[in-house]
């Protein structure tokens, strides 16, 4: 049975050390600490915070046949994380050290051979690693990256003490029967790491609370062009000294938000979710189960 506690989260919105590994591994050991600091149980860091999100802003100069997109290639390759290796580890480490969970999006490369990345969502806590979520599709640029995910990890986690927890990276929350997926383990808490900064994001996440009947932690990153060094094999945008606005929040399971959103700052936004209202909701909506009406709405081949 699950516990119905309040579990307090920190969406932290922060910029990676770009495309260096153990300087960003160390970055989010700090991270983990300013949240523990406040209470929090889990954290939760953005989308391929580990060590580079491919932004469209710069993104599109990869398309070429060209040394610098091979260079490109090669130290994203270098600064992923092996999902066996000693970046978990030490993460994990510091979730036992302070007593927290935490969630964080990678560029993941496979262990076992040099070859494609995906953009992957971990759940890391003191025993290890909890879960694994490869994103099932690139979004436009991210195609040049990231291989697609196979669609076999779309599953909650329970947390010691009872919290479920899933959810999906970035436009796969817009992807209704990903969402279905996650929903039949009946998560509480809604992870959403992302690189949308946009306000129609926000509308997106209060209709997942609400969809969902839980509460919804949404992670964007806050980048600028300092953050990226001098030596970066491509040009970015002439001009531009924003990448990524942020937008952290966390939704509540009416759709209410109830911390954030965070834009133009680095920061951790932190809220406490009492499981008991994301039962309260599925009396009125339980989308995978009296609403769920799988009998009639399952997709059927033609």
């Amino acid at each position: 049975m699950v516990d119905l506690r309040t579990v307090r989260v920190a969406a932290v919105q922060s910029m990676p050390v770009v495309l260096d590994l153990e300087a960003t591994i160390d970055k989010v050991v700090e991270l983990i600490g300013e949240a523990a600091d406040r209470g929090a149980e889990l954290v939760v860091l953005p989308e391929c915070f580990v060590s580079l999100y491919p932004s469209g802003t710069w993104a599109g100069e990869a398309t070429h046949w060209s040394a610098a997109c091979d260079e490109l290639w090669e130290r994203m390759w270098s600064s992923s994380v092996d999902v066996g290796g000693p970046e978990v580890q030490r993460l994990s480490q510091a979730c036992a050290e302070r007593g927290v969970h935490l969630a964080i999006g990678v560029n993941e490369r496979e262990d076992v051979r040099p070859g494609s990345l995906y953009n992957t969502l971990l759940v890391i806590g003191p025993e290890g690693l909890l879960h694994r979520h490869r994103k099932l599709m690139p979004t436009m640029h991210e195609r040049l990256f990231h291989g697609v995910g196979a669609g076999d990890d779309l599953g909650v986690v329970e947390l010691p003490g009872g919290a479920r927890v899933g959810g999906l990276i970035c436009w796969e929350n817009r992807m209704p029967l990903a969402r279905w997926a996650v929903y039949q383990g009946g998560p509480q808490i809604w992870l959403a790491p992302t690189a949308d900064d946009s306000e129609g994001w926000i509308a997106s996440m209060r209709h997942i609370a609400i969809e969902a009947g839980a509460f919804v932690v949404s992670v964007p990153q806050h980048i600028v062009a300092s953050a990226f060094p001098d030596d970066f094999p491509l040009p970015l945008r002439e001009g531009a000294t924003v990448f990524g606005r942020g937008g952290a929040c966390v939704v509540g399971p009416d759709g209410d938000v109830i911390a954030g959103p965070l834009y133009d700052e680095d920061g951790i936004v932190v809220a406490d979710c009492d499981l008991r209202q994301a039962l309260h909701a599925k009396r009125y909506f339980d989308v995978a189960g009296h609403y769920g009406r799988a009998d009639v709405l399952e997709p059927r081949p033609e």
